[in-house]
């Protein structure tokens, strides 16, 4: 495995090969660039329907089709805002999608075979720029280029994760030479040396995400920031899903889509494929089992791949090196770590928070994720899977 084979980098992880302010996209996406640039105004006004009401049908459907991959992930980054920002901009959910909106987030969903509405990757992976483009991609070197309502808060929970996303290249381009030394028999002392390196990157990421609360408040997140990334699956407030004016394929039936969630990132299912980490079945599992289809394709394909050619569990159980051992369970740890780093947020971010609100399921996460009596579960699960 080579990870160039899947559009990704060491530098970069799952993040974008560019970054989204150097792409130039066609005229007629002109009148909803500038409103998806303005958004922040819009949503202030009170009546953000008002406005998207108002932008033309670009008819992209043909464009999407052949149109550089690059232009068409930065058009859904675009238009995904708008379409969260039309259902969550205003007290109560339309039933309906305007066909303006609908027709152009359904014919890029088909070119990235994702769902039409906001994916982690549109909020995340591509979703971002430097401002000093000759250094690195740190916290203090990167922006959110498309904002919602805007502000710190809501900047620094994207930034985080994309700070996050780009330490995890390492993880990534370790995982194929590891498949690769696994499957050839190779020197046990490389394998150590790369699963160490791999645990030194799972120490950057962590000081990554311990920044999170430095910038983002969990009050501020649940009720300014989340609200307008949630899905319309499993939703109380859009019973049946929602409808899509215009695009003939749903026969005007509801649709149901599981919103954005940082459980959409590849990275722990990549680290499970890699070190052959199994969970029982129980509904967080069939979540994040139906959310491998929102990811973008090549990300799919990566750990599909790993979890078919990984044979590096077997590597270590059968080799004779104590200190292979060490290091493979180190990093299994890590994995643990993050898993209870998440636990941790998920309290006091959600948790915490929705429980104080009348209606609210404070065991629903992000995107429906059934999470506090099952995060737990997986943690334990994955730290139970030592050599």
């Amino acid at each position: 495995m080579e990870i160039s084979t899947y559009g990704m980098s060491r530098e970069r992880g799952f993040l974008s090969h560019y970054e989204i302010d150097d792409i130039t996209l066609p005229e007629r996406i002109d009148d909803a660039l500038d409103a998806a640039q303005n958004l922040s105004g819009l949503l202030s006004s009170g009546r953000i329907r008002h406005w998207l009401d108002r932008l033309p049908d670009p008819e992209i459907a043909e464009w999407a089709k052949t149109a550089p991959e690059e232009q068409v992930r930065t058009a859904m980054v675009h238009y995904s805002f708008l379409v969260q920002a039309y259902v969550w901009g205003e007290a109560t959910p339309p039933i309906h999608l305007p066909q303006n909106l609908a027709k152009p987030i359904v014919a890029l969903g088909e070119r990235l075979d994702q769902a039409p509405l906001l994916p982690y990757s549109a909020y995340v992976l591509d979703n971002w720029a430097r401002l000093d483009k000759s250094a690195p991609i740190t916290l203090d070197n990167i922006r959110m280029v498309q904002n919602f309502s805007g502000g710190d808060d809501e900047n620094w929970f994207v930034l985080v994760h994309v700070a996050i996303e780009a330490e995890a290249g390492v993880l990534l381009d370790n995982a194929c030479k590891l498949v690769w030394l696994a499957a050839n028999e190779g020197d046990p002392a490389d394998a150590e040396h790369l699963l160490l390196d791999m645990h030194a990157a799972w120490e950057r990421i962590y000081d990554s995400f311990a920044r999170m609360p430095e910038r983002c408040d969990p009050y501020v997140y649940f009720h300014r920031v989340r609200p307008y990334i949630h899905g319309w699956a499993n939703n109380p407030a859009l019973d049946g899903g929602l409808i899509y004016q215009g695009v003939d394929k749903f026969g005007g039936k509801p649709q149901a889509f599981r919103g954005q969630t940082g459980s959409q990132s590849s990275i722990v299912p990549a680290m499970d494929a890699l070190f052959q980490v199994h969970h029982s079945d129980d509904p967080l599992k069939c979540f994040l089992d139906e959310l491998h289809a929102y990811r973008p394709i090549e990300h799919r394909r990566f750990i599909e791949d790993l979890a078919q050619r990984s044979r590096l569990r077997s590597y270590v159980a059968e080799s004779d090196n104590s200190d292979l051992r060490s290091a493979f369970n180190a990093c299994l740890e890590q994995t643990t770590r993050f898993r209870t780093r998440h636990l941790e947020y998920a309290a006091s971010y959600i948790n915490k928070q929705a429980g104080s609100i009348a209606g609210n399921d404070p065991d629903v996460g992000t995107g429906g994720t059934p999470f506090m009596r099952y995060l737990k579960k997986h943690r334990d699960e994955n730290r139970d899977q030592t050599v």
